[in-house]
């Protein structure tokens, strides 16, 4: 088998997890060059993939400036950094798997879209939970009959309080005109997994959600605005940066994004000069910390689909049928029978983990590879239409947040 030869755009967590699959599975894939403007992390990124200074770039323009270098392209940037060097690398003849989301306004994500579907190409956004084992097994029952006619569905983003505090109120994701909207962000995920479980389109939106917890009025007696300054409540605050980047393990996430230099010496500093000391009380966030969304698919299916802060963390997911219900957290399958009432449990985790999300990073990396291969565009889900309908659906909850309107799609 030749490996396809991959040029990863962000030598950040993304990055540097995507890249993993090429050591994991050399035979299918081949890191032959970078793009990262952070030194440090392009140096080790380098040293850990053997390339070559003149395949060492500091930044995406100047990756996609030079002669195509590579198969395909792996674009792992911040977010209102996706659609541009998409539309590059499709022009200059590589296939991309582009990071979620495709762009940050409904006008990027269409003419991404278009850009996609005329290079002929295969072009992919990194929805990696269709491929974990879990939803493949929830889709396979849904497909089955099992359970009848898929009637309602009841789908919980559980986002974790503390990974809250860390990307979405200290981190890049905390200012919706920066990056993008919570919704959009974080659950482009969630609208692509309850389209795909339906299998119907999207025709009404209304969502309701607020800012309701990480903000200044809320901030305790006691609280300073670092929480390394002697605040009074750190050890009480579940969001103490203390906990998070301090008492935890040195070298993985979250802690390796916030410093490159990982002693405790360097942890330090960053907790008193960047934006992971801040306080949850006193940084500059504005996106949701809740959200729900109600949504009404072809068919007369409905749908409602809540994110939180406040949880704990895991996805969970109810499908409710005609001829019966399954429902899943990530760990478990129940299926409920209406036939003959019985309740049983068909699918547990195996903490086979393949390197994130439930195994669906290798999972997906493994099928664009496939596609890529043998130039077979119909080998990779979701395709490039409902894709952009997930991205749509995202935007359209977020505007009827804003406007209190229920919006047709």
């Amino acid at each position: 088998m030749t490996p396809v030869h991959t040029l990863i755009i962000g030598a950040g967590d993304r990055g540097n997890t995507h890249a993993s699959y090429s050591k994991a599975f050399p035979d299918e894939m081949n890191i032959v060059a970078v793009a990262e403007p952070d030194p440090v992390k392009r140096a080790a990124f380098a040293k850990g993939y053997q390339l070559k200074i003149d395949r060492c770039f500091q930044s995406w323009e100047q990756a996609l400036a030079v002669e195509k270098q590579a198969d395909a392209v792996i674009i792992c940037t911040q977010d209102q950094m996706h659609a541009a060097p998409a539309k590059k690398a499709l022009k200059k003849g590589y296939h991309v798997l582009l990071e979620k989301p495709m762009g940050t306004t409904e006008k990027e994500c269409r003419e991404l879209a278009v850009a996609a579907e005329q290079s002929n190409k295969i072009f992919g956004i990194c929805y990696v939970l269709r491929y974990t084992a879990h939803y493949q097994k929830m889709k396979e029952i849904i497909d089955s009959g099992l359970i009848g006619e898929v009637v309602t569905i009841e789908h919980l983003e559980a986002v974790n309080y503390a990974h809250m505090a860390h990307s979405y109120v200290r981190g890049s994701w905390a200012r919706s005109e920066t990056s993008s909207p919570m919704i959009l962000a974080k659950s482009c995920h969630d609208t692509d997994l309850m389209r795909w479980l339906v299998g119907k389109r999207c025709k009404r939106i209304a969502s309701f959600g607020a800012l309701t917890h990480f903000k200044k009025e809320n901030a305790p007696i006691g609280s300073t605005k670092r929480c390394i300054d002697g605040c009074e409540v750190e050890q009480d605050c579940p969001y103490s940066a203390l906990k998070l980047y301090l008492d935890m393990d040195q070298s993985g996430w979250p802690v390796n994004t916030i410093t490159n230099d990982l002693s405790r010496t360097g942890r330090e500093k960053a907790l008193k000069e960047g934006p992971f000391g801040r306080c949850v009380y006193h940084s500059d966030n504005n996106v949701v910390d809740h959200q729900v969304v109600a949504m009404e698919f072809e068919g007369q299916i409905t749908a409602s689909f809540t994110m939180s802060a406040f949880t704990q963390g895991s996805r969970r997911t109810r499908i409710m049928g005609t001829m019966g219900e399954t429902t899943g957290d990530m760990d478990t399958i129940t299926v409920t029978n209406f036939r003959n009432n019985n309740s049983e449990t068909v699918w547990k985790e195996n903490n086979n983990d393949e390197r994130g999300h439930g195994g669906g990073d290798f999972g997906l990396l493994k099928q664009f590879l496939k596609a890529v291969r043998t130039n077979d565009t119909t080998l990779f889900e979701p395709s490039i239409e409902i894709s952009l309908e997930s991205h749509l659906i995202a935007l359209a909850a977020e505007h009827s947040r804003l406007t209190n309107a229920v919006v047709e799609l």
